[in-house]
Parts: C-alpha cells; structure tokens; sequence
C-alpha cells in the first residue's frame, strides 16, 4: 500500500519525530511511498546548488550512528533477494560493484549476502600505478566523478550479471551513466540494480525500461523500499535560502540551533552543539589501537575483494573485536566506531564484531565529504555536525570534511577506524578529526587500516613482505629535533657500536673489503677554535641561506605541487627539509608532510622507505630533498634507484629531480642558487642534524623488509647546535621575503637545464691528479667538508681567492696536516681529494702519518 508520510506521522514508536518534519513543512517537500519509508529515511538540506534536499538514511550508517547489526544486516538481506532473484548459477558468475563514497559498505555488504561474488566499488582517489578500468559521473553529488580502479583488469570483463549498488535510487542518472560507460567496454545480458529505496519519480522509471532495451539487456531493481519525494518548483531557491540564512551569524529563532563548527566561522569555539551552547574543551583522550589487520586483505573493494579474502577477514575479525574491546575505558555505556568516508566496511565489521563482544551499545557511521546543514531539531535529520579538514590528501585539494550527529550524542568513547593514507599530520593537527571528536567524547581511539596497493605482476607476492611498515621515528625520541619538524623513515640502531677509526674504516673502502655505508666514521668533536667558525659563518650566511631556502620552496611550490610531501635524503638533506617546511609555513600557512629517508650511493634508495611513502601519499606531491650537489653521483643514484624500484613494484609517479639549496655542480633543475658557498650545517655532524648519524645499510642489522638504520647520539645532547642553525636561519625569513619573491621569479624564468659542468670538472681532476677514481673526488665546500670530518684527506684544492667560505677548511687542513692547493679556474670553492691509496703515507685523524 503507498501512502503520504505527512509531517505530523511518527517513526519509531508512537512518541517519536520523523526526522524529515522540519524540512517538510519549510519546503513543502513531500515523501509518498511504503509504509517503512519514515523509519528509513529523513530529510535535510544540502549545501550544494545542484539538488536542495538530502534522503538521509537511518539504516546505511553514513550520516546517523546506528546499530551495525542493522546496517549489515539490512545489505546482507538485499544480496540474498539478489540470490534468489538470479539463481544459484548465475549468481555464482556476478560480480557486484558499489558507489563511492556512501555506498562502499552498503555494496560489499549485499557481496557477502549474495555469495561467494568478487566485489569492487568506485573511488575519488586515483592510485599511483593503478590502471583505469573505467569510469563515470554522478551529476548531482558534491564530488561527480567516479574511479574503477580493480587489480585484476578482468573482473568487469566477465560474462556473468553485473550488481550495481547505491544507496538510494532517485533519478536514475548515476546508474544509467554507469551501465552506459561499461557496456561500452564490458557488454553483457544481464544487470541487477540495488539500493534501499526507489525514489524515482515514474517519468524517471520508465527511463531505465527504456534504457535496457536500447542496450539489449535485461536490468532489474531490488529495493528495501520505494516512493517518491515531490519537490515544489521553487525547492531549489528556498532551499537555498534556507541554508543561507541558517548559516548566518545570527541564524534562526531560540530553538532552531545551528550545527557543531558553522561553516564559513573558522574561529568558532571547537564543539559548540547548539546555538549559544559553549564550546566544551578538548579535553578528551586519544590513544591507538593495534588491530593486527591481516596481511594482504584488503581495507575494502577500491581495487577489488575476492571470496577469499572475506574468508580471511572473517577468521580475523574476532580478535580485532577484542584488541579494541581491551583499549576501551572500564564503565564505557555507549560507543561509536566512526569510518572514514569510503572505508566503511572495515569499521561496519569492526563494530558489528564488537557489538556480539561487549556488553556496552555500539553504533556505527562515517565520515563524508558531502555538505549538509545541521539543525538542532528532533525533527531534521543532521542534529549536530563536526568540521575538520581533509586529512588523506585528496587528489582534488584540500576543503572540509565532516562528520554528523556525533556531537551530543553522548558517547563514552569513539572508535577512528582509517586507512593508513590518511593516517597524516592533518588527522592528528589542532583542528583535525581526532581533535574535533575529543572535544565531545572523553576517550578516542585511532585504529589504522593499511591502506591496500595492488601489486604489480612481477611484484613480490604480499606475504613476502611485511603487513605494516613501522611509523616514522620522531623527536624527542629519535633526534633533537620536534616531532613535527620530521619523521625518521629508519630504524634505530642506536645501542649497536657501529664506529670505526677513520684510518680502518678507508683501508675497507677502499681495499673493497666493506662498504662505505656498513659502518660510521667516530664522531668529530670541534675545537673551540672551529666552533667559533661555525657561528662566525651562520651570523654571516643565515640571510644568503635564508634566500636560497626560501627560492627552492617558491619553485617546489609553484612547478612541483601545491602541497608537497618533501622527504630528505638523511642526513645533510634533513635541516633543509625543515627549512623548506618552515618557508612554506611562514610564507603560506602550508603545513607540509616531511620525512627522511636513506639513500646509499651503489646501493640505492631504501625501497622500503618508498613503499611506505606510496602507501599513505601521491608519488607524484613527493619531492626528494638534499642540501647541495657535488658532482651529482646521488642524483644519479637516485633516478636509477627510482626505475628499479618501479620495475620491481610496479609503482609509479616518484620524479628523481632533487630539489637542493645549492647546486654548484649544475646537476638539478630545482635549487635555492648555484653558488658554492658555506653551508654552516655541512661544518658538522650530527651536532647540527638533530644528534643523527650518517644511515647505515648492512646486511646482519637491516633485513628485506626493514627500514635502514641510524643512531641517535643522546650523549652529544649539550654540543647540539641543531635547533639554533634553524632558528638562526628561520629569524631572516621576514627580511629577506621581498628578496627571496624576486630571485624566485628570476629563477622561473631562467633555463636551468642542468649542464653536469661539475662532473665534467671531477673527471679532469681525477685524470690530472693521478686519483682515476672519481669516488675519491669530492667538489664543493660541503663534500670537502664531510672530506675532512670523515674520511682520510689527501689534499685539498681552492679556487684561487676564495675567501671566509673556506675558513674551516683551512682550519681542519691545518689540524690534520692537509696542504691547500690554491688552482684557477675551479668551478667550485674548492675539491677535496680522499688519498688514493691506502698507505703508511696517509694522513691520520691527528694529522700525522698513519701507522699500520
């Protein structure tokens, strides 16, 4: 029987509100349907000028927490109508496809009811190294296009029926435009269309019947239940209206309340529930939990889920239910687990599994990009709404995100359940998610789902590697430095003696008994002599550095991305890296992800530190940082690292070009100035790079699947001139910004097209000075910096009046004993040469001969 749902009608019981009375009587919307269409839906107004009103679910687990039983129960239910409806053959040969972002859950849901059918949904979030399968609009959403992204390009190809799933079904457009783009590629006979209610008007339903027979396949519609929603004409405009002036500062009469964050008011009070409701402090706890997500499941169907793997998520649910139960505060009454717009089905199983583990009451919804007025009122359907930012760095840029009627519901605790893409800075910031929820619930726990990458063919098998990399290690447990200056993508190797003398440590190099890398040099200690050259040169050079700083992040900003992920090449390249975080800080209020990584010369980049890049941002927003160029050996290193590392993963978008202060060898594209001068974090060691050795890759201390390692020198803690570099460096910003905006612009326009005019320089060295080891030629003021600190010198060539830049060098050559060999026509300051063969007559640390 259709009949009108009129304001006044009750849902859930004789004493409660339908949640669509408030937009009803406002806009004269009206719902006819089934008799169950109140308790499935209510109505509320969307902040978009495509379409005014919002079909609210109460059973999809999107925009109002309830019971996850409920919700699965009610996509498992729609599968097996499906079943039934094909026939056991033909439901075994279906493949079942869901709408992002809010049908993801509902869709994989009617997969488990239908069988044993593979299930993929749609994305907004393109993949690196993923290939198109497809794609299509949805015109009225906030965000239109569609992604089909499977790992196995022949799932769409396969005869059987295909299920399309949504949440609701209202004109017809997002399903025709789908089934249109695919069976172009894809043709076959037969399509099932499934949502939990039909809305279509009957000019829209005569549409598909239409639609099916242009084609020549047949399309049926499996529905929890049907109607119709009429829209006055002027629906739009008054909607709009209504949304304006409810979102205005002084929005509405005493009782219609406003939502949580009012759009538009970046500085409102954090968690004010209602209008003139003071904002509770965030004073909430958040802690992680460990789920131990099985390896190689995937976190849902982005790219794919096969019968298989939902039997290994089901064998693993039990005990993630019970990890999370343990993390939860004793006493706990009523508990969310929220998901992360298209992850819903993870968390949905999650809190199902934990609904059958706890005695508490749990309820389930998520995140979502879309738009929505929120009004304090028991007739509409949005209550309350918590604004964050976007904190998965979305392809199509940064905005807001939100998260419905969490606030005031009275949760003792709230589940984050996320994927590891967006486990990012921007969720833990002040004002992101994790911050927003503590603000109304006293206890949040974050559980991290890893993000899943489908592999290339002839890439390693996932259970050849590890499940989880670990997270970046941080100040001030790993370095001097603060924990959101860099993250440590190593691991620490701090209690194992990895130091050799100078003199040892160059006759393995050389004899080729021991890589350079599979040891460290002992720390130099400066005199106080030369650490007074130090802050002599940084007085004289932090504004020379603070312009070349400031110009690279110009460049990287405006040819690279917009927001970068900049990662270090550990160590030299790591006080840049802060440097350039701290430019765009300064200049652009970006807070920008920054890690470091290690790169070995002959041995690469460390994939590892790669793939956990990849997992959790865009290859391509990546922008590999280091402090100078010598003869531009890393940067080859690295661009052939790179190719290896897409050969063997199958992942692509990393540019090898290396964004550098200075680039003397003519070597990059990217860089703050080609001069060769003083870089006061090159005069030391870990003193100036956050108390961390040089990395260390040797094959007893740093496996397959493990990061490579560093030490952190606790004990040097009272010689750290780290922080100080920074800041000296950070204080000429304001000064030197005019500048900085000129010589980036110039730098714009100029050709830099790298012209390696250093490595032809090395090469002449080598050859004129009898060395014919290139690896024992190191240009530029950095290199025979790290010459002299490290290795055993044999002398050191200077440019012909080459002035205080070279004031430490002639001091540590005079310490150690080095001649200075004054040459014209040097490209750089100057070149250090490592002795070039090992003997009796080597120069030694305390500038005498070495004795063996």
């Amino acid at each position: 029987m259709t009949e009108r749902a009129r304001p006044e009608e009750r849902a859930g019981g004789p004493d409660a509100v339908w949640s669509g009375s408030w937009v009803a009587e406002r806009l004269g919307v009206e719902l006819d349907g089934d008799d169950a269409l109140p308790a499935l839906l209510g109505l509320a107004l969307r902040r978009n000028p495509k379409r005014a009103h919002l079909l609210v679910s109460n059973v999809l687990g999107k925009h109002v927490p309830q019971s996850p039983s409920l919700v699965y129960g009610h996509g498992v239910e729609l599968g097996r109508r499906v079943r039934d409806l094909l026939g056991a053959e033909a439901a075994a040969s279906a493949v079942v496809l869901g709408y992002a972002e809010t049908a993801t859950g509902l869709g994989h849901s009617v997969a488990d009811g239908l069988g044993t059918a593979p299930y993929l949904h749609s994305t907004r979030r393109p993949v690196a190294g993923v290939a198109r399968a497809g794609g299509f609009e949805e015109s009225h959403s906030h965000a239109t296009s569609h992604l089909l992204l499977p790992e196995d390009p022949a799932l769409l190809a396969q005869d059987g029926p295909l299920v399309l799933v949504d949440d609701e079904f209202s004109t017809g457009n997002t399903v025709l435009n789908t089934v249109r783009a695919l069976h172009e590629r894809y043709p076959r006979e037969r399509y099932v269309v499934v949502a939990l209610v039909d809305m279509r008007s009957p000019a829209d339903a005569g549409r598909l019947e239409d639609f099916a027979r242009e084609i020549g396949a047949r399309i049926d519609l499996v529905t929890a239940a049907s109607g119709t929603v009429r829209l006055p004409d002027d629906v739009l405009e008054k909607g709009q209206e209504l949304v304006a002036r409810h979102e205005a500062p002084a929005a509405g009469p005493a009782g219609e309340g406003r939502d949580a964050e009012t759009p538009g008011a970046a500085d409102a009070p954090r968690g004010a529930a209602a209008a003139g409701t003071p904002a509770p402090d965030p004073a909430g706890t958040v802690a992680r939990v460990d789920l131990r997500w099985p390896a190689g499941v995937p976190d849902g169907g982005r790219h794919g889920f096969t019968a298989a793997q939902r039997d290994r998520l089901e064998a693993a649910l039990p005990g993630m239910a019970r990890r999370i139960a343990r993390a939860l505060p004793t006493g706990a009454r009523r508990v969310l687990v929220l998901g992360f717009e298209e992850l819903m089905y993870a968390p949905l199983r999650l809190a199902r599994e934990l609904e059958h583990t706890v005695d508490t009451v749990v309820r389930y919804s998520t995140t979502t990009r879309s738009p929505v007025l929120a009004v304090d009122d028991p007739g509409y359907a949005i209550r309350t709404r918590l604004v964050f930012p976007a904190h998965d760095d979305p392809a199509d840029g940064p905005g807001e995100r939100y998260a419905y009627n969490v606030a005031g519901a009275g949760f003792d605790a709230v589940v984050a359940v996320v994927d590891s893409a967006a486990d990012t800075p921007a969720l833990h910031a002040p004002d992101g998610l994790l911050a927003r929820l503590a603000a109304h619930c006293p206890h949040v726990l974050l559980a991290v789902v890893p993000s899943y990458v489908p592999r290339a063919p002839h890439a390693p098998l996932a259970s050849e590697r590890p499940s989880m990399l670990p997270e970046p290690l941080r100040g001030p447990d790993f370095s001097s430095y603060a924990p959101d200056e860099v993250g440590w993508l190593l691991q620490d190797l701090s209690d194992v003696t990895l130091e050799a003398p100078t003199e040892e440590r160059e006759e393995a190099i050389q004899s080729g008994g021991a890589h350079y890398a599979e040891s460290l040099p002992v720390e130099y200690q400066p005199t106080e002599q030369y650490q007074e050259l130090f802050h002599a040169a940084l007085e004289t050079s932090a504004a020379r550095l603070a312009r070349a700083v400031g110009a690279v992040t110009e460049i990287v900003l405006t040819e690279r991305s917009p927001r970068p992920v900049l990662v270090s090449l550990a160590r030299a390249g790591t006080p840049v890296g802060i440097l350039m975080r701290r430019w765009a800080r300064f200049r652009h209020g970006l807070d920008l992800p920054h890690y470091a990584v290690s790169i070995v010369r002959g041995r690469g980049i460390d994939a590892n530190a790669l793939r956990w890049l990849a997992d959790r941002h865009d290859p391509a927003d990546v922008v590999f940082v280091d402090g100078w160029t010598g003869k531009g050996a890393i940067t080859r290193e690295l661009a052939a690292a790179l190719r290896d590392f897409e050969a063997t993963d199958g992942v692509t978008g990393f540019d090898p070009e290396i964004a550098v202060l200075a680039d003397p060898g003519s070597c990059v594209r990217t860089y703050g100035t080609r001069d060769d001068f003083l870089i006061p974090s090159a005069c030391l060691n870990s003193t100036v790079s956050g108390l961390i050795s040089r990395t260390v890759l040797r094959a007893d201390l740093v496996g397959p699947n493990d990061f490579h390692g560093a030490k952190f020198y606790r004990e040097l803690a009272g010689a750290d001139l780290s922080t100080a570099f920074l800041d000296a460096v950070t204080a000429r910003f304001p000064d030197v910004a005019d500048t900085v905006d000129a010589q980036a612009k110039d730098l714009l326009a100029a050709d830099r097209t790298p012209t390696w005019e250093g490595w032809a320089a090395v090469e002449r060295i080598s050859e004129e000075y009898g060395i014919h080891d290139v690896n024992l030629v190191k240009p530029g003021v950095g290199e025979t910096t790290r010459v002299m600190l490290r290795r055993v010198p044999w002398k050191v060539l200077a440019r012909a009046g080459a002035g205080a830049d070279l004031d430490h060098v002639r001091l540590l050559a005079e310490q150690r004993g080095v001649p200075v060999e004054e040459v014209a026509d040097l490209p750089y300051t100057c070149v250090g040469l490592i002795h070039p063969q090992y003997t009796r007559g080597a120069t030694g640390a305390d500038g005498k001969a070495v004795t063996l």
